[in-house]
């Protein structure tokens, strides 16, 4: 059983829940620099020992894992500390917002043997476990194009105040799902193009940056794919879409893993379709109110990341592919402002 300490309770409620509901972790110390929120998860989950003070937490040598939930902007040092401390590494995405910090964090890894996992929840969802566990299997056959999107009505996360500065960015905090999709079928990347939008929405919320996105990514190997994202706006009923999408299209057949609805289906290459749902895990995924908390998730990978410290695999996305992904992101961000395709090297 490994030893936990969690940075950050706003999105790390989930992972506070999905430790606490695992027999592969062991929580011992929550941290948050607001301490209302510190007893407000205190009291929520009948879990009283937290701090105020990451350092506690870094010098506690009991503490196996740092889990890492802090905005963007503080991930790099946040890591680094945990590091120099000693410390195996989850940081939620994206990994860390300036790449130019990546060789010394890898660096920093590397020296100090501890892994570094980065929070793709999406991964770890089950129709997307399953459509990667055919597609590795060739019941598609050889991949063609992939395609994926996010369209939400996030219009509620207005109300957060941050949400309207300049720094923030839908295409970080909620396009980065789907194009870790891409980046997991397609990694080869070199080109990118998009436009992108301030819907009416958007504008009537007091957003800064654009809430509509549509891109089209080209592979070294020629292959291509595309991704969307809507944020503002209402979107279509459930039975004929789903806010987030991972359509694989092959030489022999073709899959959907649809994510907030726990819904897959596949054509493989005997031509016959099959779809298959998980409403039985809906408690599972879904533990607090609505659908803005998915625990089940993180609870998976947690311990997912835990095999792999036991087994001394590397966990996926690891710190290179978290860089890769970030690396892709600002590619991408160029191209919305340039209007102009965007050539990278991951």
């Amino acid at each position: 059983m490994l030893t936990l300490g969690i940075l950050g309770l706003g999105e790390g409620r989930s992972t506070m829940s999905a430790a606490l509901n695992s027999a592969k972790w062991k929580l011992k110390t929550i941290c948050d620099r607001n301490e209302a929120l510190c007893r407000h998860r205190a009291e929520e989950f009948n879990f009283h020992h937290y701090t105020t003070q990451y350092q506690e937490m870094l010098d506690d040598e009991e503490i196996d894992v740092i889990a890492i939930y802090t905005p963007d902007h503080l991930h790099a040092d946040h890591v680094k500390q945990a590091l120099l401390h000693n410390k195996h590494v989850v940081c939620t995405k994206p990994f860390i917002d300036d790449v130019s910090r990546g060789q010394e964090l890898l660096d920093l890894a590397e020296q100090t043997g501890k892994k570094v996992f980065v929070g793709q929840s999406s991964r770890f969802f089950e129709p997307m476990k399953r459509q990667r566990a055919d597609f590795e299997a060739g019941l598609i056959g050889d991949l063609v194009t992939i395609e994926g999107y996010y369209h939400a009505d996030h219009r509620w996360f207005l109300e957060k105040g941050w949400s309207l500065d300049n720094a923030f960015k839908w295409l970080y905090g909620g396009l980065s799902h789907p194009v870790d999709f891409i980046r997991w079928y397609l990694p080869g990347i070199e080109e990118v193009m998009g436009y992108g939008m301030l819907s009416a929405n958007g504008v009537k919320g007091g957003l800064k940056n654009a809430d509509t996105m549509h891109f089209i990514f080209k592979a070294k190997d020629g292959r291509i794919a595309r991704v969307s994202g809507a944020y503002t706006g209402p979107v279509q009923p459930v039975t004929r879409d789903s806010e987030m999408s991972c359509i694989l299209r092959g030489t022999h057949g073709c899959s959907q893993a649809d994510y907030m609805d726990l819904r897959y289906a596949i054509t493989d290459r005997t031509g016959e379709e099959r779809i298959i749902t998980w409403e039985h895990k809906l408690k599972h995924y879904f533990r607090f109110e609505g659908k803005s908390h998915h625990a089940g998730e993180y609870q998976n990978y947690l311990e997912y990341f835990a095999d792999c410290i036991a087994s001394g695999k590397t966990a996926f996305p690891d710190i290179k592919e978290g860089i890769g992904t970030v690396t892709l992101l600002q590619a991408m961000d160029r191209s919305l402002e340039t209007g102009k395709p965007v050539k990278i090297e991951l």
